[in-house]
C-alpha cells in the first residue's frame, strides 16, 4: 500500500509540475507575442502580476517536492508551514480571478486555455496536494502573520512601482482610475481574505489532528 501511494503521488507531482511550468511559460510567450510596449517593459509588467509570481512559486515548489536532495531549497518548500502558505496565495489566486476578474475579459483560444491552467487548475492542483499528501502536525496560530508577508510586500512594490510607471496589473489597484483611498479599502479587503483563508486552513489541520487522537 505504501509502495502505491508513492508511486501516485510520485505520478501526481510530476503531472502538477508539468502543467503548471507550461502554463508559466507559455503565458509569458503570449504576452511576448502580443505585446503592446517595448520587451524589456513586457518583462517586467510579467512579473508584476500577482498570479504570475504565485504561480512560479507553486512551480518551484511541485519542483523541490519531486527532488529527493537535502538541500535547503528542497527542506523549505517541503516545510508544512511553507506548504500551507501558498496553498493560501494560490488560493487567493483563483477566488480573485473567478469571482472579479473573469467577468471582465474573454480569452480566446490559446490564451483561454493558459487562463483556465494559472487560474483554475493549478490552484486546484496545489490545494489538492495540501490536503492529500501534507503534514499538517507543525501548524500554529501564529504563523499565519507570518504568511501575509507575501502578499503586503507585492501590494507596496506593485503601487511604487504605478506611482512612476503609471501601470497597474490589476483594475483594483489601479490608482489613476480609483484613486488611493479606494485602492487602500480594496487592498485591506483582500487581506482580509488571506487572513481569514489562513485561519480557515489551520482550523482544519487543528480538527483532523484532534479526530485522528
Amino acid at each position: 500500500m505504501k509502495k502505491q501511494r508513492t508511486r501516485s503521488t510520485q505520478i501526481f507531482l510530476i503531472t502538477a509540475t508539468i502543467v503548471t511550468w507550461f502554463a508559466v511559460v507559455f503565458q509569458f510567450y503570449l504576452i511576448l507575442v502580443n505585446r503592446v510596449t517595448t520587451v524589456p517593459e513586457i518583462i517586467i509588467r510579467f512579473f508584476s502580476f500577482y498570479t504570475i509570481l504565485t504561480n512560479i512559486l507553486v512551480a518551484l515548489a511541485f519542483t523541490f517536492f519531486l527532488l529527493s536532495s537535502r538541500s535547503r531549497l528542497t527542506v523549505f518548500f517541503c516545510n508544512p508551514n511553507v506548504i500551507t502558505a501558498i496553498t493560501v496565495y494560490i488560493t487567493v489566486v483563483g477566488i480573485t480571478y473567478n469571482l472579479i476578474l473573469r467577468p471582465l475579459w474573454q480569452p480566446k483560444g490559446l490564451q483561454q486555455l493558459v487562463d483556465e491552467l494559472l487560474h483554475v487548475i493549478v490552484p486546484l492542483l496545489f490545494i489538492f496536494y495540501w490536503l492529500l499528501f501534507t503534514s499538517k502536525n507543525r501548524l500554529l496560530w501564529k504563523n499565519i502573520f507570518s504568511w501575509l508577508i507575501y502578499p503586503f510586500v507585492y501590494v507596496i512594490l506593485i503601487l511604487l512601482r504605478g506611482a512612476f510607471s503609471g501601470y497597474y496589473p490589476y483594475p483594483f489597484i489601479d490608482v489613476n482610475k480609483l484613486g488611493y483611498s479606494k485602492v487602500f479599502l480594496n487592498c485591506v479587503g483582500l487581506f482580509c481574505v488571506f487572513f481569514v483563508l489562513s485561519i480557515l486552513l489551520v482550523a482544519l489541520t487543528r480538527i483532523r489532528s484532534t479526530h485522528n487522537k
